[in-house]
C-alpha cells in the first residue's frame, strides 16, 4: 500500500497509508489529509490511485503543488518523489514497508481527522532521511569546484566587486536575485527582483562561473 510521510523542517509529523481511490489534501477539516497552515488552500490537492499508480492533482491552489521542486498541475508519482505543499514536505513511498520511528500512521479512509499544525513538532518523532537536497553545482569557473549546499535561508554566491547573487529559500522553493555585476539565469539577465529556480536552471556570474541548481 502506498504511503505519504509528512515532515516539517526534517521532522516527521505523520504518515498516511493511501487506501482510497481518491484522497484529498487541504486546510479544511473535511479533507482526508488536513494540514493546518495558511499557506495551504482549503482544498489544495487530490491524490488519485488506480491500477497501482498514484497521481497528484493540484486543485487550483493559491500557492501551488510541487513535485521534486517543479510546479505541477497533474502528475503520476514515482517512488521517493518529494511533494511540497505550503511549509510541508511529503515523501511518497510506493511501498509502505518503511517504519519511521514513533511517527503515527493513519489510513486515508476518513480516519485522518487531526490537523497537522506546522507551528509545532511532536515530542517524539523518527528521523527523516531527506531526499533531494538542494544545491548549486559548479559547472565551470569555481575556484575550488565545490558544490554549494543551500542549507541557509539566504546563500550568497559570487565574487564581491565582480558579480554577486543571492539564493533565498521560501516556502514554495528557491528564488535567485542579482546583487551586483553581470548575473544571468539560463542566459537571460537576472535583476534584483527574485525569480523562482527550477531544477537544472543555470546561474552564470561575471561571464565566468557557471552553476546549476539541482537536488541530489
Amino acid at each position: 500500500m502506498p504511503k505519504m510521510i509528512i515532515s516539517v523542517d526534517g521532522v516527521v509529523i505523520g504518515q498516511v497509508a493511501l487506501a482510497k481511490d481518491r484522497t484529498t489534501l487541504g486546510r479544511r477539516a473535511y479533507n482526508d489529509i488536513v494540514i493546518d497552515n495558511l499557506a495551504v488552500s482549503g482544498e489544495h490537492a487530490v491524490l488519485h490511485m488506480s491500477d497501482g499508480e498514484v497521481q497528484i492533482e493540484d486543485l487550483n491552489s493559491t500557492n501551488g503543488t510541487y513535485v521534486n521542486a517543479l510546479a505541477v498541475q497533474k502528475q503520476t508519482l514515482e517512488d521517493n518523489d518529494v511533494i511540497e505543499v505550503g511549509g510541508c514536505r511529503i515523501h511518497f513511498r510506493a511501498r509502505s514497508n518503511l517504519a519511521i520511528g514513533a511517527a503515527s500512521a493513519h489510513t486515508a479512509s476518513g480516519e485522518f481527522s487531526t490537523p497537522i499544525p506546522l507551528s509545532s513538532a511532536p515530542t517524539e518523532a523518527g528521523a527523516l532521511i531527506e531526499l533531494g537536497i538542494p544545491m548549486l553545482r559548479v559547472l565551470s569557473g569555481g575556484s575550488d569546484n565545490h558544490d554549494v549546499p543551500l542549507q541557509k535561508v539566504v546563500t550568497t554566491i559570487g565574487k564581491p566587486g565582480v558579480a554577486v547573487a543571492v539564493v533565498t529559500r521560501r516556502r514554495q522553493g528557491y528564488v535567485a536575485a542579482s546583487v551586483m555585476g553581470d548575473v544571468t539565469l539560463n542566459g537571460a539577465v537576472l535583476g534584483t527582483e527574485a525569480v523562482a529556480l527550477q531544477e537544472r536552471d543555470i546561474l552564470e556570474l561575471g561571464g565566468a562561473t557557471r552553476m546549476q541548481f539541482v537536488r541530489v
